[in-house]
């Protein structure tokens, strides 16, 4: 039976979460580590930009005043506050499951997630279509609006995920709120004060008032194992992993991107 392996990190710090994700996501394009799923959380609220956003998207000098660390991620999308929340990566060859290119990734992986969900008793919707560009760039957050393949509950989207792909391999990073943080989303992204930031946007706990993570992680561990036919190995890190994500973190992801607060 083919095997995959399952990396649980716990919190860390923004730079080093995204320098992690790069990192294993290197490791598995050259073969020296098999398909990773990476659950992690971070050490304190945070904000991820995608790859291509603009900073002026975010109100930075109240990041700044008040120590949220800001971080550009790999892959691209819309900015993210991370805070109470599963948040996940996912690196593998684009060869067997996934030789059919992004949206049928996406799909799949969607597909996964879903089943997670459906375990828990969560009544959800995946998304079908493509939006225009238009359309998916109104807002700078990303859980403004719904794209291909992405989760929603009660009308509103519950996952959000970008992906980054290269011709040997992919990363896909995800996020599972379970609160939405009203007042900071408010400011750090330059709201109008009546406006409703919660249309579009649900935590699940919402959901699932008696949720718990663990339950919700090992729900995701089969559905993935039952979606690929596969089976998970729990692992730690090589040791070249975390050189290298170290290294990342800070010639790269705290150090490449001017203006950004840092941890």
């Amino acid at each position: 039976m083919t095997e995959w392996r399952l990396v649980d990190s716990g919190p860390c710090a923004a730079s080093y979460n995204m320098a992690l994700d790069e990192a294993i996501a290197t490791e598995v394009r050259k073969g020296n580590a098999p398909a990773t799923l990476r659950f992690y959380g971070w050490e304190r609220a945070s904000v991820s930009l995608g790859l291509f956003q603009k900073i002026t998207d975010l109100n930075l000098p109240y990041c700044i005043s008040n120590s949220i660390p800001v971080v550009r991620r790999p892959t691209g999308g819309r900015a993210i506050l991370h805070g109470d929340e599963l948040t996940f990566s996912f690196s593998a060859g684009n060869e067997g499951f996934f030789s059919r290119g992004l949206l049928d990734t996406y799909r799949q992986l969607s597909a996964a997630l879903k089943s997670a969900l459906d375990m828990l008793g969560v009544d959800i919707t995946m998304k079908t279509e493509r939006e225009s560009g238009k359309t998916l760039t109104r807002s700078p957050l990303c859980f403004k609006s719904t794209s291909y393949g992405e989760i929603s509950c009660r009308g509103n989207k519950l996952i959000g995920s970008a992906q980054k792909r290269w011709k040997d391999g992919f990363l896909q990073q995800g996020s599972i709120p379970y609160v939405i943080d009203e007042e900071s989303t408010r400011k750090i992204f330059n709201f109008a004060p009546f406006s409703d930031i919660r249309d579009g946007m649900i935590g699940l706990r919402e959901v699932l008032p008696d949720l718990d993570p663990e339950q919700f992680k090992e729900a995701i561990r089969i559905s993935f194992e039952k979606t690929f036919r596969l089976r998970f190995r729990c692992s730690g890190l090589s040791p070249e992993e975390v050189r290298l994500a170290r290294e990342l973190a800070v010639q790269k992801y705290r150090s490449s991107h001017r203006n950004l607060p840092e941890e």
